[in-house]
């Protein structure tokens, strides 16, 4: 595949433009992005050869959404529609049932692989980007069947060159299990943010006192509110369920505390570190 098409050219689009370059030094790459600025950047930064529009996505062989998810319901289709026969079209969405949902009748359904590479940081635009940034990440395919077989046997060449790892999913199961493991750890950074800012008001030197555990735990509070509200919006339901129970927990921790009852905090902590032996099989 050389003529490749990249919408949307922050971190996620332009890391993996970056990766492409690199396994195929002949690939093309274009840009296509509704913020000029990103497109001038992205290449002069050289993440991309030359900005393009949806009309151009006749010549593409590969294109790559990496948009904002409310803005993908409306892009997709459009894609669909402008692309050739044997082009294929996969997406890198935080949330897979609704988007699956608006091509289900697509008549180029079967040019479309649904994908959720599990990779980023906590910063945007063109300048976020970086070679390498798939590399060992989990890879969630959503509706496999659903993709003509040659065209999804391309695609799934490319993430392993990238040395992702496959998982298969259906799109209802991806939306709860990402809720617990992803947009939860997304709303509880922003949440502690905010608290700590609040309290700076009246205690100007808190951010003096913070040290490694506290910078940790926010980073992701420095994620983008622009991709970050559509998430929570399509996947409310599944999110609103992770919240209750988070918010359950925090009150029982709370409660023991006020109780006096250390031995039971303890106990909280010491049955939570067994998730180091879970992150270590996963890695």
């Amino acid at each position: 595949m050389t003529q490749i098409f990249i919408i949307g050219t922050g971190l996620i689009g332009g890391s993996f433009a970056l990766d492409i370059k690199k396994l195929n030094p002949n690939a093309t790459i274009y840009g296509i992005d509704n913020n000029e600025a990103h497109l001038d950047e992205a290449i002069e930064l050289g993440i991309i050869d030359e900005k393009a529009t949806l009309k151009d996505l006749k010549r593409a062989e590969l294109v790559i959404l990496a948009i904002p998810v409310d803005a993908t319901l409306k892009v997709l289709p459009e894609v669909l529609n402008h692309i050739a026969d044997e082009a294929v079209v996969f997406d890198a969405g935080s949330t897979k049932e609704d988007i699956c949902a608006i091509v289900k009748n697509h008549p180029k359904r079967r040019n479309y692989l649904a994908a959720h590479p599990i990779a980023g940081t906590e910063y945007s635009g063109p300048s976020a980007a970086i070679t390498g940034l798939y590399e060992n990440k989990t890879n969630i395919i959503c509706e496999v069947e659903e993709t003509a077989f040659k065209l999804q046997e391309k695609v799934l060449k490319l993430f392993s060159d990238l040395g992702m790892r496959i998982r298969y999913m259906n799109p209802k199961a991806h939306d709860k299990h990402i809720a617990y493991v992803s947009h939860l750890s997304h709303i509880s950074s922003f949440m502690l943010g905010k608290t700590v800012i609040e309290k700076e008001k009246n205690e100007r030197d808190i951010f003096d006192m913070a040290g490694s555990g506290f910078e940790s735990t926010v980073r992701l509070a420095k994620s983008s509110p622009a991709m970050w509200t559509p998430i929570f919006q399509q996947n409310k339901t599944n999110v609103i369920e992770t919240l209750d129970e988070y918010i359950n927990n925090l009150k029982h921790f709370k409660k023991l505390m006020e109780q006096e009852n250390f031995g039971a905090v303890y106990k909280e902590m010491e049955t939570t570190n067994h998730i180091k032996d879970i992150l270590n099989g996963i890695k």
